[in-house]
């Protein structure tokens, strides 16, 4: 009986223990939640103050970036020049209705043109047309924005003359507002982007007299790039490679004919200098003189290269042998001069190969060209 009640005493402790430890869980547990929570509560709050900050950068970025001189210069014309269209045009509708209903059109039209050639203006600005088309346009502008201020001055002035001054002086700012405006922003181009529109200009202008000039090699250098897969092959390698398929040269410009030109304008250049300097300077020359030299450049001497010579000594004194010879009487016929092996000396082999490739080079060598 006593070891049951034993039994269950233990039972019971062992059921205490447990259920304190359960409590001891539960409570740990719940501090790492309210930790874990607040920390999500702390980085949430941190997250809400850094996309609020950002965007307060932006919104400052983006005033910054649109209150600029040049975007303020630039959005404040075109507002001036839609009050100046707004405020010119009810008084050319007025006096065009009062003539006619059917002439309602005109007042727009009146402002249509003047604004369009405006725009035309600018557009050729950004074309960099030819300066006569931007005056034309600008005397056209300036045409229909002076009718319309006439209009209004005649409509204004019958009311008060101060009326129609004004009216015709808002007609005719707007579009002198819009006409600065482009000066502006022409003349403030960047250097950069005004060189790049050069080269680009002079890119096309090129390419049209290439087109204009060789226009078969243009044709073929389109089909080499056609033909070839996409972007593997340049135009300016496809213009090469036709170039020498249509003329045989890798070098654009050059012709078969071009380079015989060159070939005989150096042999030519050759000659007068050789001429000229009395002495040979060009390769061939110099070769040439190397393997033929003249008698007076390998004689040194009495017998140092023939054993004998065959040029006569000359006299120093002329008279003097005059002289001997008419006592002697009349003068017999010289002996000719007998050859032997070793009385000139032989060419070195090398000599004959340099020979050999310069006549292979330069055909004038041969006595043909």
């Amino acid at each position: 009986m006593s070891s049951w009640f034993e039994e269950r005493r233990a039972d019971k402790a062992a059921d205490a223990e447990q259920r304190r430890k359960d409590r001891e869980f539960e409570s740990t547990l719940r501090r790492e939640e309210a930790r874990e929570a607040k920390k999500e509560r702390r980085e949430e709050e941190a997250q809400r103050r850094r996309d609020k900050a950002n965007r307060r950068q932006a919104r400052a970025a983006r005033r910054e970036k649109t209150l600029t001189p040049g975007n303020v210069y630039r959005k404040g014309t075109l507002a001036l020049v839609a009050a100046s269209a707004l405020a010119s045009l009810p008084a050319q509708i007025m006096h065009f209705v009062t003539i006619s209903v059917m002439l309602l059109p005109l007042p727009f039209a009146l402002e249509g043109a003047a604004w369009v050639m405006n725009a035309g203006v600018a557009y050729a600005d950004e074309r960099k047309l030819p300066a006569w088309v931007r005056w034309l346009l600008r005397a056209l502008a300036l045409s229909a924005a002076g009718f319309a201020a006439w209009i209004n001055y005649d409509y204004g002035r019958h009311i008060d003359p101060a009326v129609g001054f004004g009216l015709a002086a808002v007609t005719l700012l707007g579009p002198l507002f819009f006409e600065v405006r482009q000066w502006v922003t022409t003349l403030s181009v960047d250097p950069g982007e005004r060189k790049r529109r050069a080269e680009a200009k002079s890119r096309a202008r090129h390419e049209k007299r290439r087109a204009k000039h060789h226009k078969e090699v243009v044709l073929l250098a389109k089909r080499l790039v056609s033909a070839a897969p996409f972007g593997s092959l340049g135009f300016e390698e496809a213009f090469v490679a036709a170039w020498e398929i249509f003329y045989g040269t890798s070098t654009p410009g050059m012709t078969p004919a071009l380079h015989a030109q060159q070939l005989a304008s150096r042999q030519s250049l050759s000659t007068a200098m050789d001429e000229a300097n009395g002495s040979p300077i060009s390769a061939r020359s110099r070769l040439l003189q190397r393997l033929h030299p003249a008698p007076s450049v390998l004689v040194s001497g009495l017998g140092s290269s023939q054993v004998a010579t065959q040029v006569p000594p000359a006299s120093e004194k002329p008279s003097e042998a005059a002289s001997k010879a008419a006592k002697k009487g009349p003068r017999t016929k010289p002996v000719p001069p007998v050859r032997r092996k070793g009385d000139t000396p032989r060419f070195h082999p090398l000599a004959k190969v340099a020979a050999a490739d310069t006549a292979r080079k330069i055909p004038a060598v041969n006595g043909h060209h």
